[in-house]
């Protein structure tokens, strides 16, 4: 688990990795890529290839340092979402939340490099950003052996991941977490608050012993008893 301060704003990306590459889960905000790259440095895996790129979902802070992170690897990395976020991450269809107005608004606020490399990926894209979409229950070869939970709501095509060697759930924004313990997504952030609601509980079923919130990282300690709390309330 990765830990990047922006502003006010804490985010948590993961990475996986295996001998010969490595494997990463959500890409930051728009000019996150160097900082990114230089964690990954600093955990021995940066000089060797980044084979795929696993996005959450579509929101900003997830997909904005695609760009950076892609220009990067040189060539060699799958992107790879799932068919409910897929028209918004290739630039097809607009972000769910960000309206061209606030993206205007925001994109004025960063380096003139990063807004440039942003537009032209999500913007006026040369061709599809995703390489693969992600079906609910298949299991990714990272690090051992990653399993996609289809959890709409937050956003139509948004999922968490089971990493079974470890017993830990990548939530992305399908929770997050505060004071050591778990809630479900945010409120003003999730369109859909029952359908994201309603996802929880497909979470009941696997064993975890730890959970990495996007927003309040990890969570360690009576999990699946915290989730299954949460669940309830539906």
């Amino acid at each position: 688990m990765l830990e990047l301060q922006l502003g006010p704003m804490t985010i948590h990306p993961v990475i996986l990795f295996d001998k010969d590459s490595w494997t990463l889960v959500d890409t930051g905000m728009p000019g996150s890529a160097p900082a990114i790259l230089e964690l990954a440095k600093q955990a021995g895996i940066g000089e060797l290839p980044l084979r795929s790129i696993v996005l959450t979902h579509q929101d900003i802070d997830h997909i904005g340092g695609l760009p950076g992170i892609l220009a990067a690897a040189g060539g060699q990395t799958d992107v790879l979402a799932h068919p409910g976020d897929e028209g918004a991450i290739n630039g097809t269809q607009p972000m769910l939340k960000m309206t061209a107005e606030r993206l205007a608004g925001f994109l004025e606020q960063v380096p003139a490099d990063v807004r440039e490399q942003f537009e032209r990926t999500f913007l006026n894209p040369p061709g599809p950003n995703v390489d693969r979409t992600l079906a609910d229950g298949e299991t990714l070869p990272c690090g051992g052996g990653l399993t996609v939970i289809h959890t709409p709501g937050h956003t139509p095509g948004h999922v968490s991941l089971y990493h079974a060697p470890s017993k830990t759930l990548i939530a992305g924004d399908a929770m997050i977490a505060k004071n050591g313990e778990l809630t479900g997504p945010n409120p003003a952030a999730t369109p859909n608050m029952g359908q994201a609601l309603e996802s929880l509980k497909k979470f009941v079923g696997f064993d975890i012993a730890r959970a990495v919130c996007y927003h309040g990282g990890l969570v360690q300690g009576g999990v699946n008893e915290n989730i299954a709390r949460v669940a309830k309330q539906v």
